[in-house]
C-alpha cells in the first residue's frame, strides 16, 4: 500500500486516470453482468399485457420494429414505446386482442428466419 502512496505522490494525473478507467470498466462489466444473467432466465416469456414491444422483441431474439410491423401496432414515439395495455386503451380494444396480434407476428416473424 506504501508503494501505490508513493507512486501516487510522483503520478497523481497517472494514477488517478488508471483508478478511474479501471472504475468505469467494473462499472461496464457489472452492467454487462447483470443483463446477461437477466436475459438468460426470460427467453421466450409469454406475451403479457405490461410489456413493450421491445422487451417482447428482446425476449423472442426478434427486431421489435419488424414486429410492430408484422401486428400492425404503432411505433415508439420520440423514445417512448408503450405498453400493449396502453395500445389497447388506446384502439378500444381488450388487451388480449392486442396480444393475440403479437403472438399471431412472433410466430409469422419465426417462420420467416432462415
Amino acid at each position: 500500500m506504501q508503494r501505490f502512496v508513493q507512486l501516487f505522490r510522483r503520478h497523481p494525473k497517472l494514477v488517478s486516470a488508471l483508478l478511474l478507467s479501471s472504475t468505469l470498466a467494473l462499472v461496464f462489466l457489472g452492467r454487462f453482468l447483470v443483463q446477461l444473467i437477466y436475459w438468460s432466465g426470460h427467453q421466450n416469456e409469454p406475451v403479457q399485457a405490461w410489456m413493450t414491444m421491445g422487451y417482447v422483441g428482446h425476449s423472442w431474439d426478434l427486431n421489435p420494429r419488424r414486429l410492430d410491423e408484422l401486428a400492425g401496432l404503432p411505433k415508439p414515439v420520440n423514445g417512448h414505446p408503450k405498453t400493449l395495455a396502453e395500445i389497447a386503451k388506446e384502439r378500444g380494444v381488450p388487451v388480449s386482442e392486442v396480444i393475440a396480434q403479437v403472438e399471431a407476428a412472433i410466430a409469422q416473424a419465426k417462420a420467416m428466419e432462415p
